[in-house]
């Protein structure tokens, strides 16, 4: 049911009193919110088949499951799909977007795409004011099949992927330029064994010399910034991954490049959240993608738990909104697609605004004083002051739906689209 725009302002103007007894400013945090740009993964609407090779069969440590009806099967679609997403998101977002999802009239292999390939992705992001993010696609390939891409004991091989990789960055290099916002080209590979190696070391000498050649061409940061992402482990490398934490943390440091963490890609135990001001002391930039692992490997939607809230609270605690590149990263075939895409991103986006309504300067004030007691209490209190409010009066201010309204739209867009793809 559609709440009335009068009770979400009266709603919002008592929470900000509440906030404000605080020395919260709720009016500043909606306007540090509104700044954030969420990197929107395009893998979400197709389940990351691209349009390489339609139909083609996911490998490489990736599966989606599930077979919801309405996946989109086209480019035109996919780009459909997403601005029906963009629409019910308060705030502009990016696009984050995979090497497979070329546009080319005949097959185009991977080493040889070309900026060509992505001109319509270019004019479609233009025109809707969106940033794009680039990724090489270094899985479902022949050439990936034995689960080794990079760091491949087989020249040929590694020279195929390292080509790719050098083509990736050109043509994040082309959306930088182009819409006038740098592109973060994440790397990420799936080399890795199922069970344990006789040489831990060897792969990594490969993957090292493979990335210092793909990285030997100079690109400004004002269109590019690279950023490689490490993994603890996956489908098929259970055992031992190749582009480890302790890999990549080395290589992106001594490289001076963005290192990528990925709430999904840790112990399913572990928490990313006290990473974050570690690696800020160490790094200019990072590149964080939202996700969320259950029991293991695996890329759920992102819901608003505690893990995610205690990511967003040390991005906004550090000050790192300008320094912490956000991205979305799951993919889910068992819902409405679409549905996945926009509950993931508010959850996201809610969870940055908490953070943003937290007294932080009182609580840090507590904490140098030693009075853990009152820490502990107003920690817990603010769990249960009214964000809901300030967030429905950000959704109604950025025209945007609020509460469950979203859905509505979505299963009126399921009727009228999605449920005519067979």
């Amino acid at each position: 049911m559609t709440i009335p725009e009068a009770n979400i302002r009266n709603a919002y103007v008592l929470a900000a009193e509440r906030y404000a007894a605080l020395g919260v400013d709720t009016e500043k945090a909606i306007t540090q919110l509104e700044k954030i740009s969420i990197s929107l993964h395009c893998w979400q609407g197709d389940d990351v088949g691209g349009f390489e090779n339609p139909g083609g069969e996911l490998s490489g440590g990736i599966a989606a499951t599930g077979n919801y009806p309405g996946k989109a099967r086209t480019a035109d679609e996919l780009r459909k799909d997403l601005d029906l997403v963009y629409s019910l998101l308060p705030g502009s977002h990016r696009l984050n977007l995979h090497a497979i999802y070329l546009e080319a009239d005949h097959k185009v292999e991977r080493n040889e795409i070309e900026p060509r390939h992505f001109s319509v992705w270019k004019d479609w992001a233009k025109a809707n004011n969106h940033g794009v993010d680039f990724n090489p696609t270094c899985f479902s390939h022949p050439m990936s099949a034995d689960g080794f891409t990079l760091s491949h004991r087989d020249e040929g091989v590694r020279k195929f992927w390292v080509e790719h990789c050098i083509a990736c960055r050109k043509i994040a290099e082309y959306f930088g330029k182009e819409l006038g916002t740098p592109a973060v080209t994440n790397i990420w590979i799936p080399d890795g064994y199922k069970d344990c190696p006789a040489d831990r070391k060897g792969p990594r000498e490969l993957l090292l010399d493979s990335l210092d050649e793909i990285l030997s061409e100079k690109i400004a940061r004002k269109y590019n910034l690279d950023a490689v992402e490490p993994k603890l482990f996956g489908i098929g490398s259970e055992s031992y991954v190749v582009g480890s934490m302790e890999f990549y943390l080395s290589y992106a440091l001594s490289r001076k490049i963005l290192l990528t963490l990925d709430t999904g890609h840790f112990h399913p135990t572990e928490s990313i959240a006290d990473k974050i001001p570690a690696l800020l002391l160490f790094f200019d930039d990072l590149l964080l993608h939202v996700s969320r692992g259950v029991r293991w490997d695996s890329d759920h939607v992102v819901t608003f738990n505690d893990d995610l809230q205690a990511v967003a609270q040390e991005v906004v605690r550090n000050d790192a909104l300008e320094r912490i590149r956000i991205g979305l990263d799951y993919f889910d075939a068992s819902i409405n697609r679409v549905a996945a895409w926009t509950i993931g991103t508010r959850n996201t986006l809610r969870a940055l605004l908490m953070a943003l309504l937290e007294p932080r300067e009182v609580l840090q004030q507590y904490e140098i004083e030693g009075d853990f007691s009152s820490r502990l209490a107003l920690q817990e209190e603010l769990k249960s002051m009214p964000f809901s409010a300030v967030w429905d009066y950000y959704c109604m201010k950025e025209q945007v739906p609020v509460g469950m309204d979203y859905m509505d739209i979505i299963k009126d867009y399921e009727k009228r689209e999605l449920s005519q793809r067979k």
